[in-house]
């Protein structure tokens, strides 16, 4: 039994010090100028994804989804997260696709993740993706407001939907009553 777990204890040892020459030899890629391989990228999400489910607590959002704060939460979205998230004109962020992996377009795939997850990752950031920590520069209440906006993005009230029509010039997204009308419309066709 002994040499049994000697022999495990001494191939997992192989196996980092292999890993750890292999990386220090220069032969893991750097360039983030190419996709992320799918591996990679179901790895790394899974991994952001426990250590959000592990470390960030379950707070409610102290800031309710009014009209003027959901405005509010568009405002500071295209001050401070367009340029990298796409903007509420549904433009291609500047920086996005510069990034290791790419930044998603927040507008036209909103996050499906809680308003706790989202406040967490603005407040925090997240480490190897160029998202910074926010927690220095924006407000609490700041933070609450874009998360909303980003919780509520398929689902605005009429009054913020026209808002975001007069300032970015095109339509709010559609919520799942415009999705339910459509599909309506093509079975009745």
């Amino acid at each position: 039994m002994g040499k049994f777990v000697l022999g495990v204890i001494v191939t997992l040892l192989v196996i980092v010090l292999g890993a750890l020459g292999f990386g220090m030899l220069g032969f893991f890629p750097t360039r983030a100028n190419l996709a992320p391989p799918h591996l990679e990228s179901r790895i790394a999400m899974g991994a952001v994804d426990a250590s959000m489910e592990r470390h960030a607590p379950h707070l409610t959002n102290p800031v309710t989804p009014t009209d003027p704060n959901l405005e509010d939460g568009m405002k500071l979205y295209t001050m401070n997260c367009a340029l990298c998230h796409g903007g509420l004109d549904r433009k291609p962020a500047s920086l996005g696709n510069s990034f290791y992996p790419p930044a998603p377009n927040l507008v036209t795939d909103p996050p499906d993740d809680p308003e706790w997850h989202v406040f967490y990752t603005i407040r925090t950031g997240v480490r190897y993706t160029g998202m910074p920590a926010w927690d220095k520069t924006l407000s609490p209440q700041d933070m609450w407001k874009i998360a909303s906006l980003l919780s509520h993005l398929e689902k605005l009230p009429p009054a913020v939907q026209e808002y975001w029509k007069t300032n970015f010039g095109v339509e709010a997204p559609a919520g799942a009553d415009k999705d339910d009308k459509e599909k309506e419309e093509h079975e009745h066709q």
